[in-house]
C-alpha cells in the first residue's frame, strides 16, 4: 500500500494512507501506527472454533478529532469492507501471543493474526493500551468509575 519504515508509514505513504482513511472517516486526524498485514477471525460459538473472516489487510491505529478519540480499521484486501472498531472503555483488548484478542461494545469476539510480522504485535498492543489508560484517567478526573479490569491492565 504504502512504504513502511521501522515506527510504521513516512512521508508520502503515511499521507496517503490517512487520506484513504479519511474517505471512510473524515475525523480521522492522525496515524498513530500501522500493521502491513493482519488477518481477522471470529469466534463460530456453534462449531466453538475460531473462524477466519473474509477480512485481511492493512491495520491501521488513529486518532480522530471527534468522538470516539480513537479507534482502529482494517483496510481490507480481500473485498470492499473495511473493519472499524472505535477504542472506547467497552474495548477488551488482550495479547496472548500470538494473537491479539479483543471483545467490542457488541460482545462480538475477534482475534487478530499478524501475517507478516509477529513483532508487531506488542508495539500496538501498548498503543492501545496507551488509549484505554487515557480514557480511564479521563472517566476518573469526571467523577466516573474505573473502567480498566484485570484483562486490559
Amino acid at each position: 500500500m504504502a512504504a513502511v519504515a521501522a515506527g510504521g508509514l513516512v512521508g508520502k505513504g503515511r499521507d496517503i494512507s490517512l487520506a484513504a482513511l479519511q474517505r471512510h472517516d473524515p475525523y480521522i486526524n492522525r496515524i498513530v501506527d500501522v500493521a502491513s498485514q493482519v488477518a481477522l477471525y471470529t469466534f463460530g460459538h456453534r462449531a466453538n472454533e475460531w473462524e477466519k473472516t473474509d477480512v485481511e489487510g492493512t491495520l491501521f491505529v488513529y486518532t480522530r478529532s471527534a468522538s470516539p478519540k480513537h479507534g482502529f480499521t482494517i483496510m481490507n484486501r480481500l473485498s470492499m469492507e473495511n473493519r472499524t472498531e472505535p477504542i472506547t472503555k467497552d474495548l477488551d483488548f488482550q495479547l496472548q501471543d500470538p494473537f491479539l484478542l479483543y471483545r467490542n461494545a457488541r460482545c462480538e469476539s475477534f482475534f487478530l493474526h499478524w501475517v507478516v510480522l509477529h513483532l508487531k504485535f506488542g508495539q500496538v498492543f501498548k498503543i492501545v493500551q496507551c488509549m484505554l489508560l487515557c480514557l480511564h484517567l479521563v472517566s476518573v478526573a469526571m467523577g466516573g468509575v474505573s473502567i480498566l479490569t484485570n484483562a486490559n491492565v
